[in-house]
């Protein structure tokens, strides 16, 4: 497995070694003692969540104040570029963002601490995204960061296209008025 860290330290890109021939492949998709060691990762998943969606379609950027979520995300189909925000107001890197190519192709993983809010964007057909969280989902603590606020500035690869967003999406808070983690 090759671990490398982003443009924010805490956010990481994780690189399974992959075992293939003419029958196929496998690998290693997560292990926990692997991941501690190796990413740092000493957390507990309780939760993992599927999420198919059609090319061009955004989602985010989404977090949990009180019950901050930790997310390990892959994609399976398709092609993603995924993107993490540091909220904490602590960090160094505090209103930075961070973002990868996740594909069926390259097998990579993103590794999203829980202070941060997260989101991707389709760039193929479609494409299903796996996540494991560190916490329960609960819809009542969910915060949505406006997918293109200026003082964030996430570089979305739009090449031109609209992006599809849900209307709550559409109404994400501005960074300046978002709640924050300490």
């Amino acid at each position: 497995m090759q671990v490398r860290s982003t443009n924010i330290p805490d956010v990481k890109i994780i690189e399974p070694k992959c075992f293939g021939d003419e029958r196929g492949f496998l690998f290693e998709s997560y292990s926990a003692r692997r991941y501690a060691d190796e990413v740092g990762i000493r957390y507990d998943f309780v939760q993992d969540n599927h999420s198919r969606s059609r090319g061009s379609v955004l989602r985010g950027l989404h977090y949990q104040l009180k019950r901050p979520q930790g997310k390990l995300v892959r994609t399976i189909v398709g092609e993603v570029f995924d993107v993490a925000v540091d909220l904490r107001r602590s960090s160094a890197t505090f209103g930075r963002w961070a973002g990868e190519i996740l594909s069926a192709e390259n097998r990579r993983q993103l590794w999203v601490p829980p202070g941060f809010a997260h989101g991707f964007l389709v760039m193929s057909d479609d494409a299903e995204v796996l996540y494991k969280t560190t916490e329960y989902y609960d819809p009542s603590d969910e915060i949505c960061l406006a997918w293109d606020d200026p003082t964030v500035a996430v570089e979305w690869p739009l090449d031109g296209r609209v992006p599809t967003i849900s209307e709550r999406d559409c109404a994400g808070m501005d960074f300046a008025k978002s709640p924050t983690f300490s």
